[in-house]
């Protein structure tokens, strides 16, 4: 059974706005980023070192896939936070581009301060106790962004390259191979391991550098940072309540707001890992053999936690909590895309138990001709059926239900009861969820009506 977290700084969050900058910790001309990164003077962000830029070449490179079509961009595209530009539950790739893997594609913006995979982790937090955390990919099999470059370079669904020699021999042909050897002059072409080491480090040296990947110009930076232009609405701020509040939302639990790791704060996520039960999706090939799961952490794409045959393991179904910044621009939700729009993603939270019909097949029983005037049409399921059995957790095998995260809002409440958030407390949690998109324009005069206003 997962351990419940209680996020920190609730107390005082409610009690005063203005004291929000201090749990964030971070101020953008004097806070201390991760080795490597580097600090953004009062003029202006640096400019890239010579491996930045030559990493920059190599994101936006489609001649490193096999299929000359397909860039590090192509599924992280910087105008959609990094993250893709489609509602695909998962992207395109492979050879010939009719690869499909089994994940969705996360946005790579603040990663910068992410740390290495660890069973017990310290949570940020202070407060909750150690377990899963850090890593990058959904289960967390890179420590760092070099590591995790190497996945889609390497993988047969994603650019699908045959080897690091194949990669370097790309790179070596590439108008920027000058460059490149520029960068880093004591390396040879020749050596391709090192090479290949290279073209990664490369890579993370753009995203470490480039303020596109951590720009911290949303609403709610305006709103902590208490800059003109950062007021919320009554809306905004009834959400931001629901958002950190125990007792409703309980979201900061793990979308963690306050001060963290290496000066940093405000990211959203406590880089733990939860299994919250998220339904099987069908539009994944892999999922139409009815034997297959994803289990996260514990294969089948990392090994060192594999389930070995015994009747349960701890790590089996936990996917790593993702930050929540710019998650409204998203077009897919959770590990496996389920879903497609962030109102779905939060009324899942909110009616998993009460309603699990909406969300799981039902098996047996039939469907009614005409569902009642009151059953919701939000969910995955919109057939409303009489008699049957809800598969509820049909993406979880029964012997790793234990694993589950019991604290509210997916509390496991009996079906049929009260929902743990209302539809006003829904609405208002959406408003603050927007706030955290980046590129905020504050309007010239503030707006008097509207559906985030009131």
């Amino acid at each position: 059974m997962r351990i419940a977290k209680t996020g920190a700084c609730v107390a005082w969050l409610l009690a005063a706005t203005g004291a929000l900058g201090a749990c964030r910790g971070r101020d953008a001309a004097a806070s201390t980023p991760p080795a490597g990164s580097p600090t953004t003077p009062i003029g202006g962000p640096l400019p890239l070192s010579a491996a930045a830029l030559v990493g920059r070449a190599l994101f936006f490179d489609q001649a490193l896939s096999a299929s000359g079509q397909m860039s590090c961009a192509t599924c992280h595209d910087p105008d959609h936070a990094y993250a893709p530009a489609n509602g695909d539950a998962v992207q395109p790739g492979g050879p010939s581009g009719a690869g499909r893997g089994i994940r969705a594609v996360p946005s790579l913006r603040y990663k910068e301060y992410t740390p290495p995979y660890a069973d017990l982790f310290d949570n940020p937090d202070g407060i909750s106790a150690p377990g899963p955390g850090g890593g990058f990919a959904w289960d967390g099999r890179a420590s760092t962004l070099a590591q995790q470059a190497r996945l889609p370079l390497l993988s047969p669904v994603e650019m699908a390259n045959a080897s690091a020699a194949a990669v370097v021999g790309k790179v070596q042909a590439a108008p920027y191979a000058d460059a490149f050897a520029g960068a880093f002059p004591e390396l040879r072409f020749t050596d391709t391991d090192a090479a290949f080491a290279k073209v990664l480090a490369a890579l993370e040296a753009f995203q470490r550098e480039d303020v596109s990947f951590h720009p911290y110009t949303s609403k709610f930076d305006r709103h902590a940072d208490n800059k003109i232009g950062g007021t919320f609405t009554a809306a905004e701020a009834r959400g931001f309540r629901v958002f950190i509040d125990e007792k409703t939302g309980n979201c900061a639990a793990c979308h963690y707001v306050g001060p963290g790791l290496n000066g940093s704060s405000g990211l959203f996520t406590d880089f733990s890992y939860e299994a919250i039960g998220v339904p099987r999706n069908r539009e994944i090939p892999a999922n139409t053999d009815d034997e297959f799961f994803d289990l996260g952490l514990c294969g089948p794409a990392r090994t060192d936690h594999l389930p070995s045959g015994r009747p349960s393991n701890e790590f089996c179904g936990l996917f790593k909590t993702p930050t929540l910044r710019n998650v409204a621009t998203r077009g897919a939700f959770f590990h496996n895309g389920a879903m497609h729009s962030l109102e779905q993603a939060v009324r899942f939270y909110a009616t998993r138990d009460t309603m699990p019909e909406l969300w799981y097949p039902t098996v047996g029983g039939s469907p009614k001709a005409r569902p009642d005037a009151a059953f919701p049409r939000y969910g995955l399921i919109t057939a409303q059926f009489s008699g049957g059995v809800v598969r509820k957790f049909d993406d979880l095998p029964p012997r790793h239900r234990a694993n589950l995260d019991v604290q509210r809002p997916l509390d496991g409440r009996p079906r049929g009861s009260k929902p743990p958030l209302g539809e006003r407390e829904i609405a208002d949690l959406l408003c603050f969820l927007e706030t955290l998109t980046d590129g905020y324009q504050p309007p010239p005069t503030p707006p008097v009506s509207g559906p985030c206003v009131e």
